[in-house]
């Protein structure tokens, strides 16, 4: 159980504002491995911390974060368990700022932009970020083929990870592999001890979403996944020191 790894989805979010730095702040001190978490781009071409394209959910504003200004994102509070919580969405930069470099970054680019150029230009600033701080010995891409596609486009020394395994569970690894990945991350439901054997016999590391109770993250160890990515990390660390 030591060896795998703790994947803290948009930080400890389970606990925390989803993708806030508080969130991100909770996992670095629960001592996590990786901290997975999604970036998208404003009107104005800044990265900020966001899953879904509508600000609507977790904010208190509303429109799609690619028609608001990065001064207009920043004036938004995040919501958590329906309670408002006196933070902004961060930055990549801020995010980057405060993870320590023995920590494993996940970065999920969101591409709601249709065609290549909408995903060149977020991967395109996510891979220079990557490249000025010399974090290609510990973070990676992970997102669609079109944003893996770009990746390969742009700078192929980023590592990257294939998303996407619904309808294609049996393709899946190859796919990654031949996209020349480091790693999969299958849907939990998805994720057999067959299908982690194929994919480390390709040699790609397997980190499944998701896993927020004790049986099931017991379930994928048994498995032979490398790591788990959950909202509750601290679940996750529990149960490995048992």
């Amino acid at each position: 159980m030591s060896k795998i790894f703790v994947c803290a989805h948009r930080g400890a979010s389970g606990t925390r504002a989803e993708n806030s730095l508080a969130a991100i702040t909770e996992a670095v001190k629960l001592g996590c491995e990786m901290i997975e978490f999604d970036v998208r781009m404003t009107k104005d071409e800044h990265l900020v911390l966001l899953h879904d394209p509508l600000v609507d959910r977790t904010t208190n504003g509303n429109g799609l974060i690619r028609e608001l200004l990065y001064s207009e994102v920043l004036d938004l509070n995040l919501y958590f368990e329906n309670v408002l919580v006196d933070t902004h969405i961060p930055t990549l930069d801020e995010v980057l700022d405060m993870i320590p470099s023995n920590i494993r970054l996940n970065i999920h680019i969101k591409s709601e932009r249709e065609g290549s150029k909408g995903s060149n230009d977020i991967v395109n600033a996510v891979c220079s970020d990557i490249r000025t701080r010399d974090l290609y010995g510990t973070a990676f891409i992970a997102g669609t083929d079109e944003v893996v596609e770009s990746v390969i486009r742009i700078d192929e020394r980023v590592n990257r990870c294939l998303l996407g395994s619904q309808g294609r569970i049996d393709s899946y690894a190859q796919k990654a592999r031949d996209y020349g990945c480091t790693s999969v991350q299958p849907l939990n439901s998805l994720t057999t001890k067959d299908f982690c054997n194929s994919a480390k016999e390709l040699g790609l590391e397997v980190h499944p979403f998701y896993a927020d109770e004790q049986i099931e993250m017991l379930r994928l160890i048994e498995c032979g996944v490398d790591g788990i990515l959950t909202n509750y990390p601290h679940l996750l660390k529990n149960l490995l020191v048992d």
